[in-house]
């Protein structure tokens, strides 16, 4: 095992092992350029791809994702240990950290996470995911409270991340730190809104990747029903699927995230609408709001966070057609409500999704984690 170095005039060096899954990559991209341009700590980043290509990925136990994340963290820490001592550990998600618990001894360790493995079984069906027979699930979730036990430090994406772990986990609620991942209000926060001009479209625009999950589907079917009610709708999908042609829909493919082309796509729409069967906290809505758009959403996983019904958009049942055309008829008619609920949703992500005022937060807790191992040292 390294010396710990007792050398306190330097800046804390702190590892970041990142998993590079979904909504997790722009979470990781955002971290790297607003914690990296952080003086007062010194972080070496390792991300961890999900994709078991080659030989290695026919392997039984590799293909296990949690097994396949939690050895290619070992190995990233391994290298940047061999570059020099680790004063703390920032790991997101839980799902490389439990392979690491055996490290969190040498360094003191925050981990992080968006929701809990039994909130994401919850979800699961929608992502693929199936609950593991009774024994399997037990000696998972086994793993689960000793890795967070073990960590100095708990973040999660929301408060309803936090009561997961305090309710599911054993995990005590002083323990918990909520810090949502944030947008870059610089970088998307868009000029005043001017009214929509009577002859002009409602623009509506959806962002997923995986059309059906999100619910771009359902949402597909409700513009078609508002078309054929006479409503002036029109919808911009980016997306990495095709979707079934359908009148008034322009289909964006491979636009990366934070490119201009995207936050263009959000300045010239009027509504934001992500109808998601099976969610955590998507990004994509505080990206949406920090525009100043209203937002129309499912009151899944932590999404009432943002979506405050009546204050930042409108929440709308799951795989409901119906319900969401009502939604979007009542933004389609109300301009004063479509104005109300935009500038609502500026406001709460200027207040608690600010992707560089929550980098600052995480960098001080870094900073008091790695504290204690200085000075002890």
């Amino acid at each position: 095992m390294q010396p710990i170095d007792t050398d306190r005039s330097r800046r804390p060096r702190v590892a970041f092992i990142l998993e590079h899954t979904l909504g997790h990559i722009t979470h990781g991209a955002n971290l790297q350029r607003l914690v990296g341009a952080d003086p007062t700590i010194e972080p070496v980043f390792a991300s961890i791809p999900f994709d078991a290509t080659g030989w290695a990925g026919r392997l039984p136990g590799y293909r296990n994702w949690t097994v396949r994340a939690g050895l290619r963290a070992r190995r990233a820490l391994r290298a940047i240990r061999h570059g020099g001592p680790v004063d703390a550990l920032f790991v997101h998600t839980q799902v490389p950290a439990i392979l690491l618990q055996d490290r969190f001894r040498q360094q003191p360790t925050v981990v992080s996470l968006d929701a809990t493995p039994r909130q994401y079984d919850e979800l699961g069906e929608h992502y693929g995911h199936e609950v593991g027979a009774s024994a399997a699930e037990r000696l998972k979730w086994r793993a689960n409270v000793r890795c967070f036990r073990r960590a100095s430090a708990i973040v999660t994406w929301a408060h309803w991340t936090k009561a997961g772990l305090v309710r599911d986990y054993e995990v005590p609620a002083d323990k918990v730190v909520v810090i949502p991942p944030g947008v870059d209000l610089e970088l998307w926060t868009a000029p005043e809104r001017a009214p929509r001009a009577p002859s002009e479209p409602l623009r509506v625009l959806f962002v997923g990747g995986d059309l059906e999950r999100k619910g771009g589907l359902h949402l597909i079917d409700a513009v078609s029903r508002l078309r054929a009610d006479g409503a002036d709708v029109e919808l911009d999908l980016v997306t990495r699927d095709d979707p079934p042609r359908a009148d008034g829909v322009r289909v964006h493919h491979g636009l990366t995230p934070n490119s201009p082309e995207l936050i263009e796509l959000y300045r010239r729409a009027h509504v934001f609408c992500l109808p998601t069967l099976g969610d955590c906290l998507p990004m994509v809505l505080s990206e949406a709001g920090a525009t100043g758009l209203p937002l129309v959403s499912t009151d899944v996983g932590a999404i009432s966070e943002i979506v405050q019904e009546g204050d930042s958009g409108l929440l709308v049942p799951p795989s409901d057609p119906a319900a969401l055309a009502a939604a979007l008829r009542r933004l389609h008619d109300d301009e004063a409500l479509r104005q109300r609920l935009g500038e609502g949703a500026s406001r709460i992500v200027a207040r608690d999704f600010d992707a560089a005022a929550n980098a600052r937060r995480l960098v001080e807790l870094l900073g008091e984690v790695a504290g204690t191992r200085r000075a002890t040292g």
